[in-house]
């Protein structure tokens, strides 16, 4: 049988993007054809340098364009910004370059609600230039969605879902510790969520996927983020917290039908976390219960997902997807 290499050009090559590559050049036949990044502390360096591994030929560069035009590949895995507005462009870029997408911003997973209009032009363009687009990661994409949906193939009727995420943050990268608010004061915490830049984006949009994938049609959602406080001195590799300070979230999604709750989605995340788990939580015929105890890693798994996504974005008709809509992903040696 022959083997077909898949190329692909890795955009964004912050903690995510750099292990994404870490990942995929383990992978048999997966090539890295471009990168890019505007940090001109990175701008030049080889990529396999610049994460540690061998010298892998390809340099970063900060001329999106030039890559985008002149790089032969399959995919582009976009990791950069979390926001679908900021990373709109970003991706019509790379639709209209004749490039599929696999992003790991979590307000892609499932934009059909929160971002309309930008899924509809995204959409629009990806089916134009015949190219196929899709966000996931763990959490949205796998823990508190995909996983919950797949779940309930074995069930008869489901009255409602629960998952449960409980984290021990010390053990994740910097930027997810700051994004939980681990070392503020409880005042300084309080006005970042004020501003929505303390909590875990992508609650609404799990919470929808589930909705649509059950048929649900909900009347509401709710997103509340609490902060958990310290009752000793914690430290991560990081952040130092004392005693009072805050050390991470508590954040509880549910989405609502005739007032009753039918999805819960409840985050547990802060340094020191004693009973790190994963749940799922089925009420229905049967009613089950699902754990990985101690939790999947999150930024390993996220980074596992985008390139374990891209044989079955390759095979998706064009356009916008979500992850129940491209079919079981799975751990790959070599893309055939």
């Amino acid at each position: 049988m022959m083997v077909k290499m898949l190329n692909y050009i890795q955009f964004g090559l912050g903690p995510i993007g750099e292990k994404i590559v870490s990942y995929a050049i383990d992978r048999e036949n997966l090539c890295l054809v471009g990168a890019i990044d505007i940090d001109k502390s990175k701008v030049d360096q080889d990529v396999g340098q610049l994460i540690g591994t061998r010298p892998l030929g390809i340099r970063v560069s900060s001329d999106v364009d030039d890559v985008l035009k002149n790089a032969e590949a399959d995919i582009v895995l976009l990791s950069t910004v979390s926001s679908l507005a900021a990373l709109e462009e970003q991706i019509l870029r790379c639709i209209r370059y004749g490039k599929n997408v696999v992003s790991s911003s979590e307000e892609l997973a499932f934009p059909w609600i929160e971002n309309r209009k930008i899924a509809e032009t995204i959409d629009k363009e990806a089916r134009k230039h015949r190219v196929t687009v899709i966000g996931t990661g763990v959490n949205p994409g796998f823990v508190m969605d995909a996983l919950p949906i797949f779940l309930t193939s074995a069930c008869q009727k489901v009255h409602s879902i629960r998952i449960e995420r409980y984290q021990d943050a010390s053990i994740r990268r910097r930027p997810f510790q700051e994004k939980i608010g681990a070392g503020l004061s409880l005042k300084e915490f309080m006005e970042k969520v004020s501003t929505q830049s303390i909590r875990h984006v992508g609650f609404t949009e799990s919470i929808q996927m589930i909705a649509y994938s059950m048929g649900w049609e909900l009347d509401r959602t709710e997103d509340i983020v609490e902060p958990v406080v310290a009752d000793n001195d914690v430290a991560s590799h990081f952040i130092k917290v004392k005693k009072g300070e805050v050390v991470g979230i508590c954040q509880t999604g549910r989405g609502f039908i005739n007032g009753n709750t039918v999805i819960t989605l409840e985050l547990q995340a802060y340094l020191g976390h004693t009973a790190p788990k994963d749940a799922v939580i089925i009420e229905g015929e049967p009613s089950m219960q699902f754990e990985v105890k101690g939790g999947v890693n999150g930024d390993i798994a996220t980074c596992a997902m985008v390139v374990n996504a891209m044989p079955k974005v390759l095979q998706a008709s064009p356009g916008l997807k979500t992850m129940p809509e491209i079919g079981l992903v799975s751990w790959f040696k070599g893309y055939r």
